[in-house]
């Protein structure tokens, strides 16, 4: 039996559902399942409720989640229209800005060209803008990087249309950078018919072919693999107005994995996917004494193995090459054959000023 080392994985969009959804996620099921799935640090989506978008909300989530996370955790602040005098106080707690462009629910999308000018002018320079961008708003997105000469992160790139645009900025120089998710890697619209609600998540999955685009990209311009955890009960789900989204902290590693046994990319790219480009896109800390053990035998995924407090997963009943073992943060053991041990508080919060 064979057992691989990583370092520490990092995923950049997660939804810990805190504060106002706390019923299918929180901060200390979610980071559980965080390090069940070998990621010891994990950034979270401001679209909550209220959402991320103004101090107070901001400063008394973070007091939750200090006292609850068990892996580390840094805060995305929302942009908003009618919350946009906050940025400059929220750029001092929050990790990064999330700039909502296309479908999300509440007072998060921005659809004017002021409050996308305001942002990219008054969010530090240091800090990254992360943009929910699809088909022509990538080419939004793009443009905003070029005019303000600044870098940008388009989030969940799921289309051929979309990543072969961003190959071209990258050709061209420009200051982009995206990520994927393994469910639009794994999973195409013929997954989606065969689901239902359970195959239902924003973007909407693609075409073969678009899934086709996005592997022929993973070596070149893709920078990182994120999960979009997005958490709902089954009762939501099987509602009569289900709301998008899955989970995926527990299943991206073991899908990833699976594609290195099968020759689609190599363990330093997945590295370079899941540590090294996500640190340095985001100017995240440093973690030492920490790594993650992957036992490479053939595993069933299981809705009911999994830490999430949804407790279900699209990907149920599919064979995988691996499944974590063990996980240490900061030379302690946090979560071993099966078992998160990491007690909620134990992980630190990402305070970047």
């Amino acid at each position: 039996m064979t057992t691989i080392t990583l370092p520490g994985l990092i995923d950049v969009h997660t939804h810990l559902r805190v504060p106002g959804g706390e019923h299918k996620e929180d901060f200390a099921s979610g980071t559980a399942a965080a390090l069940a799935g070998g990621m010891t640090m994990i950034l979270a989506m401001p679209n909550t409720s209220p959402p991320l978008t103004t101090t107070a909300v901001l400063e008394a989530t973070l007091v939750q989640a200090e006292a609850n996370i068990r892996c580390d955790v840094g805060l995305f602040a929302g942009a908003s229209p009618q919350d946009i005098a906050y940025l400059p106080d929220l750029a001092q707690h929050a990790a990064a800005l999330k700039i909502y462009l296309n479908d999300t629910f509440g007072r998060l999308r921005v659809e004017d060209v002021p409050t996308m000018v305001a942002c990219f002018k008054t969010w530090p320079r240091h800090k990254l803008i992360a943009i929910y961008a699809e088909k022509q708003s990538v080419a939004v997105s793009i443009g905003l990087a070029a005019v303000y000469n600044r870098p940008v992160h388009i989030v969940h790139v799921s289309r051929r249309e979309e990543i072969e645009l961003i190959a071209d900025a990258k050709a061209q120089g420009l200051p982009v950078t995206c990520e994927v998710t393994p469910h639009h890697l794994f999973m195409d619209q013929t997954d989606a018919a065969r689901l239902g609600p359970l195959g239902d998540m924003r973007p909407i999955l693609g075409t073969p072919d678009d899934v086709a685009a996005l592997w022929e990209h993973i070596n070149t311009t893709i920078d990182c693999i994120a999960t979009d955890h997005a958490p709902h009960t089954l009762a939501e789900k099987h509602s009569d107005s289900p709301p998008p989204g899955v989970s995926g902290l527990e299943t991206s590693l073991p899908l990833m994995i699976t594609a290195v046994q099968n020759g689609r990319l190599t363990l330093p790219r997945l590295i370079e996917l899941m540590h090294t480009n996500p640190r340095r896109i985001f100017h995240l800390p440093e973690q030492p004494d920490t790594q993650v053990e992957v036992e490479m035998t053939p595993t069933i995924i299981r809705n009911e193995n999994l830490y999430t407090k949804c407790g279900w997963t699209p990907f149920d009943g599919r064979e995988v090459a691996g499944q974590v073992s063990r996980v240490v943060l900061r030379g302690e053991i946090v979560f071993e054959n099966g078992r998160v041990l990491a007690q909620p508080g134990n992980g630190r919060l990402i305070r970047q000023s």
